[in-house]
């Protein structure tokens, strides 16, 4: 049954905030103009709630600041920095009971804001997850749209349920949040568990902008460790890769051997050194790179048996029971 926009319905639009205290000025005008705009079209009011991820500078306090001036913001920090997959979680779980559905948008709005509207409008018709998916990633540096573009294409053959070009911009209705929050793993990949939820879904495309103030939460380093991260925590693609390498080198080192005897048995004298060497080392690497990606595995269950919080809430503003 299609739902029927009106007065009562409202999204509330989680935002993870990082050290942003150069952008979140600026994201916040561009919001609350978005916000009258949706109310204006569809009939939905929005909410911000901003999470604060452990920050360093002033990012707690602008929230304060924002909470204050306005009725619609509500804040969150977080005792440690936990990362964007957790405090996005944290996000989603403290909007339970506050909205009928959740957008989900990184702080720097280098997602179209504006089309939160169109996913508005979907889930008035009745969609329960309305996925965010970029157009092109012209802003981006030729490394990074070739490492994302590289990511994709990995993660869609580990797992061809993955969305091409969707990070975690995406609205999820109460329901879908509530059924997300059924997973109890602390090793999170949420645009691929989202997915899994089966819900009716539908699509917003959006050309991705620059960034306007304030310095990428993911470099190099991150955009890797979230890589290899989101692949492990998702698939079992690796371990099958490694069983394919195992009997691939298996199949060649037979074939070796074969030519040695055959070698042998005709008195050719073999010199070997530069075959058994690059053997050795090639094999080497294989062994080696088995057992990275085996203990990478492992240690994903170290973590998950230890049952371990996912954060800690330090202070909570414009929230009911905050401090």
């Amino acid at each position: 049954m299609n739902q029927q926009p009106n007065d009562k319905q409202t999204i509330c639009i989680v935002i993870p905030c990082y050290n942003e205290e150069e952008v979140l000025p600026w994201a916040m005008g561009k919001l609350q103009t978005m916000i009258g705009k949706m109310k204006a079209e569809t009939g939905i009011k929005g909410r911000l709630l901003l999470v604060d991820d452990g920050s360093r500078d002033r990012t707690w306090e602008l929230i304060e600041g924002f909470a204050a001036e306005h009725s619609n913001v509500a804040g969150v920090k977080l005792s440690h920095n936990e990362g964007h997959q957790n405090a996005l979680w944290a996000g989603m779980q403290e909007s339970l009971g506050m909205c009928d559905a959740i957008v989900s948008i990184d702080a720097d709005l280098q997602d179209d804001e504006m089309a939160i509207i169109d996913m508005a409008r979907q889930f008035a018709e009745g969609k329960d997850i309305v996925y965010g998916v970029r157009k092109q990633r012209k802003t981006d540096t030729w490394f990074k749209r070739f490492t994302a573009q590289a990511f994709y294409r990995l993660m869609q053959t580990a797992d061809k349920e993955i969305i091409y070009n969707h990070a975690d911009f995406r609205l999820m209705s109460e329901r879908a949040v509530r059924a997300l929050m059924e997973y109890p793993e602390r090793n999170m990949f949420l645009r691929g568990m989202v997915r899994q939820l089966g819900f009716s879904e539908g699509y917003v495309y959006y050309d991705r902008t620059a960034r306007t103030a304030g310095e990428s939460k993911y470099p190099l380093s991150k955009m890797l460790a979230f890589s290899i991260d989101g692949i492990t925590s998702f698939s079992t693609a690796p371990l099958k890769f490694i069983t394919f390498a195992g009997l691939t080198m298996t199949l060649i080192s037979m074939l070796i051997i074969i030519y040695g005897l055959y070698e042998h048995f005709i008195g050719k004298t073999i010199e070997g050194w530069t075959s058994l060497m690059v053997s050795m080392w090639f094999i080497g690497g294989v062994i080696t790179t088995g057992v990275g990606i085996t203990g990478t595995y492992i240690g994903k269950i170290y973590n998950e048996v230890k049952r371990r919080p996912r954060y800690f809430v330090d202070k909570k503003v414009g929230i009911k029971g905050g401090n």
